[in-house]
């Protein structure tokens, strides 16, 4: 009987977990779609920011500034249902947060220190919606060293 009432316990508390986390995290998967909207927006700026013909004209400027509106009103939106941008520029690089998507040479930060953001990562409370897509530093090789290697790992095989 103790047996059963404490089964009966702990599948109470399973119940209240799954119930809070239905609560907490219900909006996860349409957050995670909605990210699109700021992908597609910030891609957009990109392309007519390089527009050879719109550009410093009247009619781009008003563009971009009624984009960032909406961008700012979607960030706003995405804020209060505790959807936060992962910042990651000048970061040791964290695979939990973060996929390096290239490395970049640069003998002026230490290596694994990320220097370009190529998509911005995303958490839901503390939740990862999305990792940040970055690009890390490394130190720059000079050709002996680079020779060097690579007669190792010819004589290696």
């Amino acid at each position: 009987m103790a047996r059963t009432f404490a089964e009966m316990e702990n599948q109470r508390r399973r119940f209240e977990k799954e119930k809070e986390d239905a609560f907490e995290y219900g909006g996860y998967l349409f957050a995670k779609e909605a990210l699109k909207l700021i992908d597609n927006l910030d891609r957009s700026k990109q392309i007519l920011k390089n527009d050879e013909k719109l550009k410093n004209t009247e009619s781009l400027n008003k563009t971009l500034e009624h984009l960032e509106i909406i961008n700012k009103d979607l960030m706003s939106i995405f804020s209060k249902n505790n959807i936060k941008p992962i910042e990651c520029l000048n970061k040791k690089l964290d695979p939990n947060f973060h996929q390096a998507m290239m490395e970049i040479e640069d003998n002026e930060k230490e290596p694994g220190i990320i220097i370009q953001e190529i998509q911005k990562g995303f958490l839901m409370k503390d939740r990862l919606l999305r990792p940040s897509l970055v690009g890390v530093s490394k130190k720059t090789q000079n050709k002996d060293e680079e020779n060097q290697e690579n007669k190792e790992n010819s004589e290696d095989k």
